[in-house]
């Protein structure tokens, strides 16, 4: 019931906001204007930066999982990531990417899925410390720039807020791992079995950390080059930004629409560029919404290769959504249980 109501809330509310983006002819019109006169040399451009999104991230994946152990072949762990792409872009609903990634890599390494899924924690956690330190020293450098508008300094804070709260969840986690009190915690506390799972990556990861540390010098690459596949959107249709506007923007744009707000942030991220470089660099409401179009397109395109893998995946039948989510979550419940 809960997964149905979020699936709802997400499909009423990208549709709500689509529906504002397009409702005005005379800025469709302008839109697709702009994007008939596009650089295509641009286009691909920015197809090459989210190309160097997904390369980085992989190796970031394959490296932590060569390094406790778990020999998968580089071209498989790319098929299993290109797959997590797919879900976490089209896909309705709580199961993201990553828990198809999880589902997906069990059944290629079905003695050691306690090793594979601390992998995959760890790798979210690198990726998630690494999105904190980028963001917070672009808003530092760019804070001046950002309360020059209320609606975009509103934004900011509300970023440092999620900055925060998940600084907050790694620090909590960290402690309760280097204390040795993970299974002290309370059993109907919310998330106890990723905390749980959490603190033991780290244990497991506490030997070798020179690959964690170059698994977060990656992490930077992978974030910067996602938010560079938008200043090559803009180049592409001729839009008046600088660079380091493009760049100060995209971790707030970015991190909001990631939330499980909409369906892969459809309309929350076309509104987010509206009240971000609207105020700050006098765009036009058609012009923010065809770069939020354009760059997300740029992504469909690796997207639609992840649909394309997930088709042509066989590591075993391919099963029903919910019965994914429940072995995984019995997987981690088991690691969370054991001493």
């Amino acid at each position: 019931m809960k997964k149905a109501v979020l699936t709802t809330i997400q499909v009423l509310v990208t549709v709500g906001i689509l529906l504002w983006v397009f409702h005005d002819p005379t800025q469709r019109e302008q839109m697709w204007y702009a994007l008939k006169r596009s650089n295509p040399g641009w286009l691909m451009a920015g197809i090459g930066c989210y190309g160097l999104v997904e390369l980085l991230a992989a190796f970031r994946w394959f490296l932590l999982l060569r390094v406790h152990g778990v020999r998968i072949s580089p071209l498989r762990v790319g098929a299993l990531f290109m797959l997590g792409i797919f879900f976490n872009m089209f896909m309705p609903g709580g199961t993201g990417g990553d828990v198809l990634k999880v589902y997906f890599l069990f059944k290629e390494i079905p003695a050691h899925k306690e090793k594979g899924l601390l992998a995959v924690l760890m790798d979210r956690v690198i990726g998630l410390l690494a999105l904190i330190l980028v963001s917070s020293a672009i808003i530092g450098f760019q804070y001046n720039w950002l309360k020059t508008s209320p609606a975009s300094l509103h934004w900011t804070w509300v970023l440092l807020a999620i900055l925060v709260s998940s600084l907050g969840s790694i620090v909590f986690s960290f402690i309760i791992s280097g204390f040795g009190l993970a299974h002290r915690l309370p059993p109907r506390l919310p998330m106890r079995d990723k905390l749980i799972d959490v603190s033991k990556a780290y244990n497991a990861y506490a030997r070798e950390w020179p690959a964690s540390l170059f698994a977060l010098f990656l992490s930077f690459g992978v974030h910067m080059s996602g938010f560079f596949l938008y200043v090559c959107a803009a180049r592409a249709l001729n839009l008046n930004l600088t660079t380091g506007a493009v760049l100060t923007v995209m971790p707030i744009i970015i991190t909001i629409a990631s939330l499980p707000i909409s369906v892969g942030g459809a309309g929350v991220r076309e509104a987010m560029f509206v009240a971000m470089l609207g105020p700050l660099c006098h765009l036009a409401q058609a012009d923010a919404k065809i770069l939020s179009i354009t760059g997300w397109g740029l992504t469909a395109v690796w997207g639609l290769v992840g649909g394309a893998i997930y088709l042509l995946y066989r590591p075993s039948q391919h099963a029903k959504l919910r019965e994914v989510e429940r072995e995984v979550h019995e997987v981690e419940h088991e690691i969370a249980e054991t001493d």
